[in-house]
C-alpha cells in the first residue's frame, strides 16, 4: 500500500486563505502589512526565492519592498539599511536572503535586525527565543513549514518519537525545538550519527534536512512512519530531488512529503503569515 503524499501546495493555499483574511482585517484598521526583502547580487537561488515570495505576497495582499544591493556593498552599508528598516513603521518584516557574499560580516548584519521584524529568524535573539520558548520573534520559515504540514494533515506530534536528521541553525536545531515545544520526544541526528538506520526506523516522525541527495532510503524507514523531506538537491542529470529516496520509501512509510511540491512550496506562505503576525503584534 502506497503512502499518503503530503502535498505542500494544499498547505500553502490554506495558510494563504487565513493570511488574506487577516490582511483584510488589518487594512480595515488602515494598515497594510509590508515585507522588505534584502538581496545582494544576482544569485540564481536568491532570485528564485524572491520571485516566489513576491508572488505569494501579492496573492495574500502583503506588499513588498525590494532592497537590492550590488555585490561590492559593504557590511556598514547593509547594517545601515537594516537599521533603517528597524526605524520604518511601514515595514513590518525583513527577509535577508542568505548566504551573503564572503566579504560581508553576515552575523553583524543579521544581528542588527530588530527581533520583532525578523520574520525568518536570522539573528541570535530570534533563535534564542525559539530555544527558550519565550514566544518572541519567529521561527525560520522552513522549520515552521514542517510543523504546518504536520498540522494541516492532522498528524499528531505530542508524545511521538521524532528524529531530525540535520543540525543547522536554519532548519535542524530550531525544528527540533519546535517539535519539543509540541511535546514530541526529539533526537537530533546528522550524517555522522552511528547506527542512523536503526535510530530512524524506531521513530514515528522522521525529518530529513541534512542536505545530501537521496541519503535516506528503505533501510532507514519502517511502516507507520511520517517522513518529512526538507532537502532540495540537483543531481547529475539535472533532476531536483530531496534527501530521501522517494521511490524506495513510498511503499513502506505511512506518509511522506514529495520533492518538489513538498516543504519548499509552503515556506513563502509561512513568510507572509509571519509578516502578518508581526503587523498584528505592532498594533497591540
Amino acid at each position: 500500500m502506497s503512502a499518503t503524499i503530503l502535498e505542500g501546495p494544499a498547505v500553502a493555499e490554506a495558510i494563504s486563505v487565513d493570511v488574506m483574511q487577516r490582511v483584510e482585517a488589518l487594512k480595515e484598521q488602515g494598515v497594510t502589512p509590508q515585507l522588505a526583502i534584502m538581496r545582494v547580487g544576482e544569485r540564481a537561488d536568491d532570485l528564485s526565492y524572491e520571485r516566489g515570495a513576491c508572488k505569494r505576497a501579492e496573492l495574500t495582499g502583503v506588499t513588498v519592498r525590494n532592497l537590492v544591493f550590488d555585490e561590492d556593498v559593504t557590511t556598514d552599508e547593509l547594517v545601515a539599511a537594516v537599521e533603517a528598516v528597524n526605524g520604518d513603521d511601514t515595514i513590518h518584516g525583513l527577509l535577508i536572503l542568505r548566504p551573503l557574499p564572503a566579504h560581508i560580516d553576515e552575523e553583524r548584519v543579521c544581528n542588527a535586525l530588530a527581533t520583532y521584524k525578523d520574520v525568518d529568524a536570522c539573528n541570535e535573539r530570534s533563535l534564542g527565543a525559539i530555544f527558550t520558548g519565550s514566544g518572541l520573534g519567529f521561527a525560520p520559515c522552513t522549520a515552521q513549514a514542517c510543523i504546518e504540514i504536520l498540522d494541516h494533515y492532522g498528524i499528531e506530534i505530542a508524545g511521538k518519537r521524532a528524529v531530525v536528521i540535520g543540525r543547522s541553525l536554519v532548519i535542524g536545531k530550531p525544528l527540533a525545538m519546535l517539535l519539543l515545544e509540541r511535546n514530541a520526544t526529539v533526537t537530533i541526528a546528522h550524517s555522522r550519527t552511528a547506527e542512523l538506520e536503526k535510530l530512524t526506523r524506531e521513530a514515528d516522525i522522521v525529518v530529513a534536512c541534512v542536505g545530501r541527495a537521496l541519503m535516506i532510503g528503505k533501510p532507514h524507514v519502517s511502516t507507520g512512519q511520517v517522513l518529512i523531506d526538507v532537502g532540495i538537491n540537483v543531481i547529475e542529470d539535472g533532476a531536483l530531488v530531496g534527501d530521501v529516496a522517494f521511490d524506495e520509501v513510498v511503499d513502506v512509510v505511512e506518509a511522506v512529503t514529495p520533492v518538489p511540491r513538498g516543504v519548499g512550496s509552503v515556506t513563502t506562505s509561512v513568510l507572509c503569515k509571519h509578516v502578518v503576525q508581526a503587523t498584528e503584534r505592532m498594533l497591540v
